[in-house]
């Protein structure tokens, strides 16, 4: 299923302007959260903070996918940040999530794995549900997960 629209989270644009969070260099791990969750909440600033992420089971591990072919690169004065679809196999019980988000698994201070943003799944908004056998992949938007210009 495609993504929403990225909304990047309060701290971390203080944290790529001071090179806390490295979008070159860095580690970027991409979870699945339910509809109880509060990562719509961007003042939530680390990983540990998130409530309601995905139990570790059926295909997904808590903590989510590192993300592959991680780019941050620049095109006619516009920065774009953006990375292969991440996919999980649903393996014995449903992949059930309304929201995905991406965090730095590199950074430890001044808080560890820094939350970068969150995409609500679904518009209606309504949970989205990969049953056994199937996979559950977040399309990245053609355009990028986010740009600076």
């Amino acid at each position: 299923m495609a993504s929403g629209v990225w909304t990047l989270h309060n701290k971390i644009k203080k944290y790529i302007g001071d090179g806390t969070v490295d979008l070159d260099a860095h580690t970027f791990k991409c979870g699945l959260a339910l509809s109880t969750s509060n990562i719509a909440t961007t003042s939530i600033n680390g990983y540990a903070e998130v409530t309601n992420e995905h139990a570790n089971a059926n295909g997904y591990t808590t903590g989510g996918l590192a993300l592959t072919s991680v780019t941050w690169v620049e095109s006619s004065g516009t920065i774009t940040f953006d990375s292969a679809d991440p996919v999980w196999t649903a393996s014995g019980g449903s992949i059930t999530a309304r929201f995905t988000f991406i965090y730095d698994d590199t950074v430890t201070a001044p808080v560890a794995d820094p939350v970068v943003c969150h995409s609500l799944l679904d518009t209606t908004p309504a949970d989205v549900t990969a049953t056994s056998g199937n996979t559950f992949t977040i399309q990245m938007n053609v355009s990028g997960i986010f740009t600076v210009a």
